[in-house]
């Protein structure tokens, strides 16, 4: 086992041993273990999201702006315009997307840490399934915990008082985004007009 899962070995086990009972332990430590896994993902999706929140500001910006710009051109028959708006828009729209999977990397890097110190504490564990007559592995049962515990998370995170203040910064995304025209705006303008 290297050094670092060393160290960290028995503060994790320990709550893999809290009931005396295997499987019950197992799943509490795996919680546990998910919980932390969480934590530190929505941390240092956080912490990478503040630090590009600049860029992120000026790609939000531009979306708007040329979508808006280009609604305005199609609203006015300048084909030509709403042809270069329409593409700095999805220009500026591309890179939003690309840096926002980007930043997605930043929520999922200790899952594969997690793994690697299970690795060594359960590999040869395996569980059978009731009824199905299979058995999986410590990485399934993970996931699955991982899952339920990201749902649980999820229904509590932004009662901390960190995350609560990143919800405030991407609330105020939404409401630039609520700026941006569309076509179904000008659909819905024609057929006023048209009444």
């Amino acid at each position: 086992m290297p050094v670092f899962f060393r160290v960290l070995d028995p503060y994790l086990i320990w709550f893999y041993r809290l009931t005396g009972h295997a499987l019950p332990d197992f799943f509490i430590g795996t919680f546990v273990l998910a919980v932390i896994v969480l934590i530190l993902g929505e941390f240092s999706i956080s912490l990478a999201f503040l630090a590009n929140k600049r860029h992120i500001d000026q790609f939000t910006r531009e979306v708007v702006k040329y979508q808006n710009i280009s609604v305005d051109a199609l609203k006015a028959g300048d084909e030509q315009a709403y042809a270069a708006a329409n593409k700095l828009a999805n220009d500026a729209f591309g890179k939003s997307f690309f840096q926002q999977i980007a930043l997605s990397a930043a929520f999922l890097w200790p899952i594969p840490f997690a793994l690697a110190w299970m690795q060594f504490r359960f590999l040869e564990v395996e569980f059978p399934i009731p009824l199905i007559g299979i058995s999986v592995n410590f990485m399934v049962m993970f996931l699955v915990v991982y899952v339920a515990a990201y749902f649980l998370f999820k229904r509590v995170k932004y009662r901390l008082p960190f995350f609560r203040r990143i919800k405030v910064i991407l609330d105020s995304y939404e409401e630039q985004l609520q700026e941006m025209k569309s076509l179904v705006d000008l659909a819905a303008e024609s057929k006023t007009r048209v009444k």
